[in-house]
C-alpha cells in the first residue's frame, strides 16, 4: 500500500513539474504598458531601441526591439516595417508597427515567437512618443494559443 502511495505521488509530481513551464502563461492575458528608449534610432532598416519598463514579465527591461525596414520605405514620412524583440533566453517576439514619423503615432501588433513569447499576442497596441526618443506603447495582450483555423 505504501509503494503504491509513493508511485502515484511521483506519477502526479512528475505530471505538475511537466506542465509548470507552459501553464506560467496559460490564459493569462491583460493590458500591456511597455516604454522603450529610441536614442540612436536614426530611422534606418536594422536599427534597434531599448526597453526600459515592461508590465510583464516576458519582455525584460533592455530587450531590443529591431525594426526591419527603414521610415520612408514604402511610403514616405512613415515607418512600416516588420519588427521582433529580441528577449532573454533566446526569446523573440514577432511584429509589426505603423508609425507616423511626424507626430511620433502609431499602432503595434504582435503576434507569436519563440520561447516565452510562443503563445504571446498585443495589440493593437498604441504607440505614443510624447518626448522621443522615449515612448511607449499600451494595449491588450495575451498568452493564449489561437484556434487553428
Amino acid at each position: 500500500m505504501k509503494r503504491a502511495f509513493v508511485l502515484v505521488s511521483a506519477i502526479a509530481t512528475a505530471g505538475i513539474v511537466a506542465t509548470a513551464g507552459s501553464a506560467l502563461h496559460a490564459g493569462r492575458s491583460g493590458v500591456l504598458h511597455v516604454t522603450k528608449n529610441c536614442d540612436g534610432y536614426m530611422g534606418g532598416a536594422g536599427e534597434s531601441c531599448r526597453i526600459t519598463s515592461s508590465s510583464i514579465r516576458a519582455i525584460e527591461v533592455n530587450s531590443r526591439v529591431v525594426y526591419a525596414k527603414a521610415i520612408g520605405d514604402p511610403t514616405p514620412g512613415v515607418l512600416d516595417s516588420d519588427l521582433v524583440i529580441h528577449g532573454p533566453r533566446h526569446s523573440t517576439a514577432f511584429g509589426h508597427v505603423v508609425l507616423d514619423a511626424s507626430t511620433f503615432t502609431g499602432v503595434v501588433t504582435l503576434s507569436g515567437g519563440t520561447g516565452d513569447f510562443r503563445h504571446f499576442h498585443a495589440g493593437p497596441l498604441t504607440v505614443a512618443c510624447p518626448a522621443f526618443p522615449d515612448c511607449s506603447w499600451d494595449g491588450p495582450y495575451s498568452f493564449s494559443p489561437h484556434p487553428r483555423h
